[in-house]
């Protein structure tokens, strides 16, 4: 078995312990130091190493089980699943959805990956999805004074794009992140120059570059509206602390 004792000594906070415990072992797996069938070393041990009780370290164990990182043999240890790689993504799915994410952050990957849906939306989408993403629109005409209701459809708007682009992949990984992305719209739309009516506008702008099957522009349009909010929140975004 390899000497894993000295990389699994970071101290940890005191207001997530388990979570934080759960977190140094998926590293050390993604990163190689733990390898399939590798076997932890010793409960007290662990326990020691990380500062933590017993409790905290068996919720963290326990946790990693049910996704399948883990393999806990009763009298045995608990090992490395054989397998567990498969199930790095069910971690990276579920950190994502769970963590609070960073409005910046979320931003830039919207940045990175929208203004390719509206193109390919632009270029594959159907009829249909025109009519799905103008009724959206005029949805959120109705709803400018309601933010609640005006960021879901906000949200509901970009996810139909890529949904209509027809690349699964780009529409899993916004799917993924719907949750913080609704809550982000909804703390973006406070801000002065972020209201609805300046939303409807750009949303209306794009819808009409996809209708017209102008995928540059909508590409350029998508593109100049996430640029606008992240501009516009980076300048307000005190006034949300």
């Amino acid at each position: 078995m390899a000497n894993l004792t000295t990389q699994l000594g970071k101290p940890v906070t005191k207001t997530t312990l388990s979570d934080n415990i759960a977190d140094q072992i998926v590293q050390l797996i993604s990163k190689g130091n733990l390898r399939p069938g590798d076997r932890l070393p010793p409960e007290r041990e662990l326990c020691k190493q990380f500062g933590v009780g017993r409790s905290s370290l068996r919720e963290a164990v326990r946790c990693l089980a049910i996704v399948g990182l883990l393999d806990v043999r009763v009298g045995d240890g608990t090992f490395v699943a054989p397998d567990g790689a498969k199930f790095m993504g069910t971690v990276f799915e579920w950190r994502i959805v769970t963590e609070q994410q960073d409005i910046t952050s979320l931003l830039e990957l919207r940045l990175a990956l929208e203004a390719e849906t509206a193109y390919h939306t632009a270029m594959r989408g159907t009829a249909e999805d025109v009519a799905a993403l103008r009724e959206i629109v005029e949805k959120m005409e109705d709803m400018v004074a309601n933010r609640i209701k005006f960021s879901a459809l906000d949200a509901q708007f970009h996810l139909t794009i890529a949904r209509a682009s027809q690349n699964k992949l780009m529409f899993d990984l916004l799917t993924l992140v719907r949750s913080q992305l609704e809550r982000s719209l909804l703390k973006v739309l406070s801000l002065p120059g972020g209201g609805g009516d300046v939303a409807v506008k750009q949303h209306a702008a794009i819808l009409e570059a996809i209708h017209r099957r102008d995928g540059e522009g909508a590409k350029d349009l998508m593109r100049a509206h996430i640029q606008y909010t992240l501009k516009n929140y980076k300048k307000h975004a005190q006034e949300l602390i």
